[in-house]
């Protein structure tokens, strides 16, 4: 907590103070936790070369995946401190610093991924602003793709059969509320570990979507893969509000324009790999795939509401609501 108070108090130095411009040909870094091939890990390559397009190859990006400048609290910590430029990281770890934002983690918000994206570019935007007084710039959201449970013990076919599994989680309430709602024991634990710690039975499982499973070769080490696609998780591309203030008017229309466009051409490419990825996983015949009755899991994950209704905002949940309409 002291940490985090820190972190807090320097994004409020950060945002108060002017940064000197850019001198020359601009250089930004951004890093994300994934693997280059991930779906996400293709858009951030994407917004790259789109940036270099769009500018004339005045500006640069370059990407750094699978953990190379840290794993995702040390990415926000950089872009606070402005020595990470740009960065894609998840909604769980954003919301330690704007609590509204992990409404896009409560358990089955969305419809379909349509709905996920109108509710994304409208309200998911609003939400965001208050990001920029810490000293974060949210330009778009990307999509790491639906979740579901994968372990090593048995068949998960409803809440029932989760009862006692430790489940791998994300350092989230949300996350580690809706596990416990759902019958499993949730183990908090750093994404750059999950294989190992399953490997080695630290942990019976985990929840993710398919191009993890698939990307990160998960398959390998777990033998029944639930599709319980229990949450729709987005994954943010923010940058540093330091460097944000750095670039010119020009500059930062180039940033937003290729972000919307990237966003758009991975969530569309998102899609598309989720279908390849299962198959592809199946077709190793190392993991059975499981569906499930949706609704008996909709209906365990109830209380998340109930807890984390007044933190995330009723109004904003109402707002994402009136959207499936």
């Amino acid at each position: 907590m002291k940490r985090l108070i820190t972190i807090m108090f320097v994004a409020f130095l950060v945002v108060t103070m002017s940064v000197p411009a850019f001198a020359g040909k601009v250089v930004l870094k951004l890093g994300h936790i994934a693997e280059p091939v991930h779906p996400y890990g293709q858009g951030a390559e994407k917004f790259a070369e789109l940036v270099k397009e769009k500018s004339g190859g005045d500006i640069i990006v370059k990407v750094f995946p699978s953990s190379q400048l840290g794993g995702q609290k040390d990415l926000i910590e950089g872009l606070i401190y402005g020595t990470i430029d740009m960065a894609l990281v998840g909604t769980a770890v954003l919301g330690q610093f704007q609590p509204q934002i992990s409404l896009f983690d409560m358990p089955f918000l969305f419809e379909n991924r349509e709905h996920a994206y109108k509710s994304l570019d409208t309200v998911g935007m609003e939400i965001g602003k208050p990001l920029e007084s810490k000293g974060i710039k949210l330009l778009g959201y990307m999509e790491n793709g639906i979740r579901h449970v994968t372990n090593n013990v048995r068949e998960v076919k409803t809440p029932a059969d989760m009862q006692g599994l430790k489940i791998r989680v994300m350092t989230n309430k949300i996350y580690i509320e809706m596990m416990k709602s759902l019958g499993a024991s949730p183990t908090p634990m750093a994404f750059g570990e999950l294989y190992s710690a399953m490997q080695q039975g630290t942990v019976d499982g985990q929840e993710n979507p398919s191009a993890h499973i698939w990307t990160k070769r998960f398959f390998e080490v777990q033998k029944y893969a639930s599709k319980t696609a229990h949450s729709y998780a987005p994954e943010p591309l923010v940058m540093s509000m330091i460097s944000w203030g750095r670039l010119d008017a020009k500059q930062q229309q180039v940033i937003m324009d290729a972000a919307k466009e990237a966003v758009a051409w991975q969530r569309d490419l998102s899609t598309q790999k989720d279908e390849e990825y299962w198959k592809l996983i199946e077709a190793t015949g190392k993991i059975k795939v499981i569906e499930v009755d949706r609704s008996l899991f909709v209906e365990a994950t109830k209380p998340v509401y109930e807890k984390f209704a007044p933190i995330v905002g009723q109004d904003n949940i109402d707002k994402v609501n009136a959207l499936k309409k």
